[in-house]
């Protein structure tokens, strides 16, 4: 059987760029035949930059309920808190002891997060590498979509498991996983620079579509996105150069299921004002729903639990017999 890993942070609001690059394929892999999809909310991940902890709940829930609004069905998928099988900690704990410094030292995303300022960085975001790689193993996962930015990440995994398989299993224990690289419209952009990714975490609200945004925001985000002089390109010669008429091309691609050359050809040589019009339409049709959607999940706190509990059940079905031939392989002692 073919399984799938993948999870997000609970940390601010998701955004069309989460939704575009990941939500939507999630959808499209849960219905894949032979395909078990475990998507997690990655919640330990989340305090290793900051430990506010007072809306780390509702946080969770939230991302739990887009995960769902977007299209993810509990009856077909694990939808999880990452905290809740607490074999991520113990493999994750594990598996740091086995990454060679020299290995995360490699990881850029620990650089562009800790700043300028490392020394005052912690040791979660340091070694987090290795938990991430403990949430995919712990599953025998055998694919992992992930976008550009987190390739690094699975390549690490991959180092990790085959050098427990050698030299501590010494047999085929952790299954190798493979990144599932996503599309074209993983790479959403910000709406107020086209050469930076689409954030949750910029400063400027006005930089992203939050899931959570009503139609007039929505609205009102795209009229003031970022463009520049020039019409709206005919075709991908005419964009090289124009990261912000790019992102918004590549978005409206993206939401209504067609190809960039077809919106180009669709809008080519029109006015971005016009442009603009037509993809406020498209975002607010298709986002829309989804905000319903998640609102409604929202109001029923009980439900969101429910879901998130019945699929911990699963989760730790899956990821407990494997921590338990790791105590073993490790020689730990286990309880009788």
């Amino acid at each position: 059987m073919k399984r799938i890993f993948s999870g997000m942070q609970p940390t601010n609001r998701l955004t069309l760029g989460n939704y575009l690059g990941a939500l939507k394929n999630w959808v499209k892999m849960q219905d894949e035949a032979d395909t078990q999809c475990i998507y997690c909310v990655v919640d330990l991940h989340a305090i290793t930059v900051s430990q506010d902890t007072a809306g780390i709940k509702t946080a969770t829930r939230e991302v739990a309920a887009a995960y769902i609004a977007a299209g993810v069905d509990p009856k077909k998928s694990i939808i999880f808190a990452q905290s809740a099988v607490t074999a991520h900690s113990q493999l994750g704990w594990i598996l740091g002891c086995m990454t060679p410094l020299g290995w995360l030292n490699r990881m850029t995303q620990f650089k562009d997060k800790a700043g300028k300022d490392k020394e005052k960085a912690s040791l979660g975001l340091y070694g987090y590498p290795a938990l991430m790689a403990a949430d995919i193993l712990l599953y025998q996962t055998t694919h992992v979509p992930v976008g550009d930015d987190q390739k690094q990440h699975v390549e690490l995994t991959r180092d990790i498991a085959t050098s427990f398989n050698i030299h501590i299993a010494k047999k085929d224990f952790f299954t190798i996983p493979e990144p599932v690289i996503m599309g074209d419209a993983t790479r959403v952009m910000s709406l107020r620079d086209g050469t930076a990714k689409m954030s949750k975490s910029a400063e400027s609200d006005m930089s992203r579509i939050n899931l959570t945004d009503d139609a007039d925001l929505i609205v009102q985000k795209i009229k003031k996105a970022k463009t520049d002089a020039g019409v709206v390109p005919s075709n991908e010669g005419e964009y090289e150069g124009r990261p912000e008429a790019k992102n918004l091309i590549t978005i409206y691609a993206a939401l209504a299921d067609t190809s960039k050359e077809k919106v180009m050809g669709e809008y080519g040589g029109q006015q971005f004002s016009a442009f603009k019009n037509a993809l406020s339409d498209l975002c607010v049709d298709k986002l829309s729903p989804m905000t319903t959607r998640m609102r409604e999940l929202m109001a029923d706190v009980g439900e969101i639990d429910r879901i998130l509990a019945d699929s911990a059940d699963k989760a730790a079905a899956i990821a407990e017999p494997v921590m338990s031939d790791v105590m073993d392989v490790m020689g730990f002692w286990k309880r009788p």
